[in-house]
Formats: structure tokens, sequence, C-alpha cells
């Protein structure tokens, strides 16, 4: 069987990182698994269009699964696992931001039983099928590593260990709001193809399940991501679990590298803790106001760290537009920064701690914490802080100029003498 290499390029017309004399080694790390790459009907981002991305017209599938289908793969490569359902290609494929992006595909199977203490492997799966043709085709002749997708229904929008359209046409409508990355300083790992599983594999796959089918279109999300450290969870290196690996995965190896890290994690982890307020919009006609919310996903699982220190939220199934009256937009807006205020600060504080364990301290803890809100936001245009009495207050500005609407935020509090 002829297949092609994982060194061809997966995205050829992106805008590519040129390679740097003593550069360091790729933020991708963690176990090695084979994909095999076959021809697939897609739906691109419209802000990529520009971009010739023919290459991912393709679905990616593990070794398990791909016997599931009855044509010769376009070629193989190898990821890293990252989460439940989802791997990285550990070769940059895209600059962005100033940065290497690496392509993510989320819906690639599970290896994980739902139900049992044991794996989900080709030998489970054949059980779990109703199926003799499927059942046959997973008759495994060695156990191989990589997930299975399966047909039973998971929250509600996705088939366990694969992803479903509702949530990926969610998460590529968000993607689409945004200048690429940028949701007006709301940072996010973009969806450039929602890519359609063969009908014949999708059929396949939905007679794998235990107790309720799956019913909708199965897909996978191709997205662009800086690195898989995650904030603290879904990830075997996260910001809370090994920060000084982190440190010595990014090469933060100088007080001024630190700060640069800690000044752009409080700058995006802001605009993460007030993505409404960034992209409220009055309804005249309701005397309404429609802004972005999160729903089941999380800032500690769903966020990634880039080299520079950036968040980034790359789970985007979860973020859909609420509307409120004018007189419960405040209370949204308290509830959105209390939401992931916790995560933040956590991840805030682990990298401090390991600032000062590498390179000393001098002062107040929480007036450098202030210094870096302060320097973070100077050109927020929805967000800054000032002092009322003794605390420091976040000073939200909302979209749309209403400034009835501008909401405050006691972000810390001040002990005598501090002042």
């Amino acid at each position: 069987m002829a297949v092609r290499s994982e060194e061809s390029d997966p995205a050829s017309d992106l805008p590519r990182p040129t390679p740097v004399a003593g550069e360091r080694p790729s933020p991708i790390a963690g176990p090695r698994l084979t994909l095999r790459e076959f021809g697939a009907l897609t739906i691109t981002n419209r802000n990529f269009s520009r971009f010739d991305l023919s290459s991912l017209d393709r679905c990616f599938l593990s070794m398990p699964m791909a016997p599931l289908l009855d044509r010769e793969p376009l070629g193989e490569g190898w990821f890293v696992e990252d989460d439940n359902r989802s791997a990285i290609r550990p070769t940059p494929v895209a600059t962005l931001d100033g940065q290497p992006f690496y392509l993510s595909v989320k819906g690639i199977g599970s290896a994980i039983d739902p139900f049992a203490q044991r794996p989900l492997d080709r030998a489970r799966a054949a059980e779990l099928s109703d199926d003799p043709e499927t059942r046959a085709r997973l008759a495994p002749p060695a156990p191989e590593p990589g997930g299975i997708i399966t047909g039973e229904l998971w929250l509600r929008g996705s088939p366990y260990g694969g992803q479903g359209l509702p949530h990926a046409l969610t998460a590529l409508r968000v993607s689409e709001r945004a200048d690429l990355t940028d949701l007006r300083g709301f940072r996010i790992a973009p969806v450039v193809k929602v890519v359609f599983l063969p009908p014949e594999l999708e059929k396949r796959l939905r007679s794998i399940y235990w107790f309720r089918r799956y019913r909708d279109r199965f897909v996978q999300e191709l997205r662009l991501v800086p690195s898989n450290v995650r904030f603290y969870f879904h990830g075997r290196r996260t910001l809370g679990s090994d920060v000084a690996h982190v440190f010595d995965l990014f090469g933060i190896d100088t007080a001024a590298k630190a700060h640069r890290f800690q000044t752009n994690l409080v700058r995006s982890g802001v605009a993460l803790l007030t993505l409404f307020a960034r992209t409220m919009e009055y309804d005249p006609r309701k005397d309404r106001y429609a802004g972005l919310d999160f729903s089941d996903v999380w800032l500690d699982k769903d966020g990634v760290i880039a080299p520079d220190g950036t968040a980034y939220f790359v789970d985007l199934e979860g973020i859909e537009t609420v509307r409120v009256d004018a007189i419960d937009v405040a209370e949204k807006l308290d509830d959105q920064v209390f939401r992931s205020l916790y995560e933040f600060m956590f991840a805030y504080e682990q990298v401090d701690a390991e600032r000062i364990r590498r390179f000393g301290e001098v002062g107040s803890r929480r007036r450098r914490f202030e210094a870096l809100l302060e320097e973070g936001l100077r050109e927020d245009r929805y967000v800054t802080v000032r002092p009322e009495g003794r605390s420091l207050v976040l000073a939200l500005r909302p979209r749309g100029g209403d400034e009835r609407l501008n909401y405050t935020f006691p972000l810390v509090d001040h002990a005598r003498g501090e002042l």
C-alpha cells in the first residue's frame, strides 16, 4: 500500500514559519500516534478562504479505524495525542500572531471506555457493534495504538470519541467572527475546516454504541493551536501540574522573558473574563443585548498557553450567543468574570511562583500584579484598571458605547500600609 510520508505539507498556502538557527524545539510533546488520511468533503472558514487549504480536504483516522473504509489512504503521518479525542501534528503549519501554529484534529476517537475500567480498542468496539461486517473489519490482527469513534450519543451534540456537526458548526461560527485568532482581544484557536466523515464510515461507526445512538453527521474539526499546554486539566503537562516544565519548554530563562510571559498572560486572561462585554450588540426592536457566553466549556481545560504567554481558547463548541435585558447586563458581566476568575488567578499564581523561584522577588506581590494589569490593559478598548478606595477594580466599558452599562469589578484589595 503506497502512502505519503508525514513530511508532506498539510497546508501549503498558509503563512509558514521560517526556521531560525538555534530555535527551541516544538512545544508539542506527548505520546506518538499515527493517523491515516482519506479524502473528504469539508466546510472552510471564510476567513481562511484566501489560503489554498485544499490539502486539508481529508479526514484523519487512527490505525484501528482505518479498515472501516473501503478506500486507499492518501497518506499517513504521526501526531501527538491531545486530550481525549484530539491529536496535534508536532510540526508547525502556519505563522499567526508572530508565532508558529500547529494542526489540531478534534474527533479522532477515544482509547478510553466511558463505562468500564478497560481500553476502548478494536476488540471492545467489535463487541459493541450490532453490524456483522463492522465486527469483521474490526477483528484485530494485533493491538494497535489509537482511539475509536463510536455511535454513542454524548454531550447532547457529539458521538463519543468523535465530533458532531452541531458542535462543530458552533465552533466554526465563533471562528468566523474573529480576525483569524483575534475576537476583539479574546484569543481563539480557530477552526479552519469542518470535515465530514464519509457516509459509509458513518454507517459503520453508528453501529458501535452502548445505549443511545448519535443521529446527526459525524465530523472532525481541523484547528490551529499554538501549543498543547493547557491551564490545568486535559494535558500531561500543564501550568497547574508542572509549571517548571512549561518554563523550560518555552525557554523562559531570564527575568525579562518571564515578565513578557506574565504580561501577555494577564492581557489575554482578562479578555477571557470579559467576552460578553467585547461582543455585546444592542437589539433596539427587543431592547435586549446579545453577546457571547460560555456553556459547558471551562478555562482550566479548554484554554491553551502559547510560548509567549498568550492564552487562547481552543474548544469553541460551547461558546454561544446569549441575550439579556438591559437591566440584566451588569449581572451577566459580573457572572462571566466570576466564572473563570479562579482558573485565571490559579494560572497566574503558578507562573508567578515559578518566576520568583528562578529569578527572585522584590516588593509586594499584589503591587506587581497591579503593575502587570496596568501594562497589559493599556491598549484594551473594553477594560481598564483604576483605584477605588482600598481596591483596584476592573472597569468594563461594554461594546456599543452606552455609558450606563459601564461596570466595575473589584480585583485586588489592599491592606493598610500598602497604599
